[in-house]
C-alpha cells in the first residue's frame, strides 16, 4: 500500500516511541502534525522532530491523516475517542482507552456503532512472542492449556495470556495477592541509576483459571529494566511446552524433540548489512521475520511499527487487529487482578458491554 499517515495528539515521552519508528522508516510511515495539550512540550516537540504542531483537532485533522493516535493520559483518552469517532476518524489508542472499569464502561456503551477504535497493544508483536505464537499455530504444543507470563505489568500481561491461551472473551476465576521484596533500585527509562541504593518494589502475583486453561501472572515493575530481574514466558500444551527460548515437544508419544528460538540480528562481525533484527528461527525454520529490516529499532519499537502498519490497513478498509473491545477486556481482568490482590477474596469475571463472543 501506499506511505500511511497519521496525526498524534499528545506530545510526551511515549508519543516518541510513534516519532523514532517514522524517522527509521519515512518511506512506510508519515506523520502529519502532532497536537499539542502543554505548549511547552509542544514547543520542544516541534523543534526536535519537525513536525508541525497545533492545539485543536480541527487544524489536526486538515491535513486528511488515515488515522489519529492518542498518546495521552489514560484519563484523557475517552473523550478524544469519542470526538473522534463521532468525526468519523479512525483511532489508534495507547492502552488503557480508559482509566478504571466503569469510565471503559461508560465509553463502550456511548461509542457510535461501526466507529474505528484499535488499541496500540504491542507486546503481541515483539518478535519473540510473535515466534512463540507461530509455534502454537503450527500445533507443536498440542492444546495449550497454561500459560505462565512475567514481561509486562497489567493488561500488557494479560493481552499476552488471552492471546497464548485462547481464550478470548471467556470467564476466569482470579485469585492474587502482591509480594514486597527489596532489592538494588537499577535503571530506569531515563538512564542508569545514579548510586546504589536498596529499595522496595511490589510483585504481583495472580493464578486465573478459565476452566480447562489457567495462567499465572507474576511481574514486578522493577523487571522493566532491571539488570537482575529477567522477563520471561512459560507455555504449557498437550504435546509441548516453551520456556523461554526452549521448546520441547513430542513428535510421536515416544520421540520427543528440542529446538532452541535463536534471535537473528544483522550487523555482528563482517555483517554490513546495518545492525538490525532480522528474525527468530529455530527446528530450520523461520518463526519470525521482522518485515522492517534494516531500520534500526528496538524490539519495543519494531511491535509499535507493526501496530502503526496494521492500522493504516484497518483505516484503509483491512481488517481490525486489536479492536478497542480487546483493550477494554484486558483492562477489566487487570483491575479485577488488583482487586483480588487488595481483598485476598477470589473473584469471578463476567460478560461484559464490550464483550464480542
Amino acid at each position: 500500500m501506499s506511505q500511511i499517515t497519521f496525526a498524534i495528539i499528545g506530545t510526551g515521552w511515549r508519543a516518541e516511541f510513534f516519532t523514532r519508528v517514522v524517522a527509521e522508516l519515512p518511506g512506510v510511515f508519515r506523520i502529519t502534525g502532532a497536537l499539542a495539550r502543554n505548549r511547552q512540550k509542544g514547543e520542544a516537540f516541534a523543534a526536535q522532530w519537525g513536525i508541525p504542531v497545533c492545539n485543536d483537532v480541527d487544524t489536526l485533522l486538515a491535513a486528511k491523516p488515515d488515522y489519529v493516535i492518542l498518546s495521552v493520559p489514560r484519563e484523557a483518552n475517552p473523550g478524544y475517542i469519542l470526538e473522534l469517532a463521532k468525526r468519523g476518524v479512525p483511532v489508534l489508542i495507547e492502552t488503557p482507552p480508559a482509566p478504571d472499569i466503569p469510565s471503559m464502561t461508560a465509553l463502550m456503551e456511548a461509542l457510535p456503532k461501526g466507529a474505528k477504535a484499535e488499541v496500540a497493544e504491542q507486546y503481541p508483536f515483539h518478535p519473540i512472542h510473535a515466534a512463540v505464537n507461530n509455534v502454537i499455530a503450527d500445533g507443536l504444543l498440542g492444546e495449550v492449556n497454561h500459560a505462565q507470563v512475567s514481561y509486562a505489568h497489567g493488561y500488557h500481561g494479560v493481552s499476552l495470556i488471552r492471546i497464548l491461551l485462547g481464550v478470548g472473551y471467556g470467564d476466569a476465576t482470579i485469585s492474587a495477592r502482591t509480594l514486597t521484596a527489596q532489592i538494588t533500585e537499577g535503571p530506569d527509562r531515563n538512564g542508569p541509576p545514579a548510586e546504589n541504593k536498596i529499595k522496595n518494589a511490589e510483585q504481583m502475583l495472580a493464578l486465573l483459571d478459565f476452566g480447562g486453561k489457567t495462567a499465572i501472572f507474576d511481574f514486578m515493575n522493577e523487571q522493566y529494566f532491571s539488570y537482575i530481574r529477567r522477563r520471561w514466558m512459560h507455555v504449557r500444551g498437550t504435546r509441548g511446552e516453551v520456556i523461554g527460548d526452549r521448546v520441547s515437544y513430542l513428535k510421536s508419544h515416544d520421540e520427543p524433540c528440542y529446538f532452541m528460538l535463536e534471535r537473528r540480528d544483522a550487523g555482528h562481525d563482517g555483517n554490513l548489512y546495518g545492525y538490525c533484527h532480522l528474525g527468530i528461527v529455530g527446528n530450520g525454520k523461520w518463526y519470525y521475520k521482522n518485515n522492517y529490516a534494516p531500520a534500526r529499532l528496538t524490539d519495543d519499537e519494531v511491535a509499535i511499527a507493526e501496530c502503526l502498519y496494521r492500522m493504516g490497513l484497518y483505516a484503509n478498509g483491512g481488517e481490525s487487529f486489536y479492536s478497542i473491545n480487546e483493550g477494554a477486556q484486558d483492562l477489566y481482568i487487570d483491575q479485577l487482578m488488583q482487586q483480588a490482590a487488595r481483598t485476598g477474596e477470589s473473584i469471578k469475571t463476567s460478560p461484559q458491554c464490550w464483550r464480542l463472543s
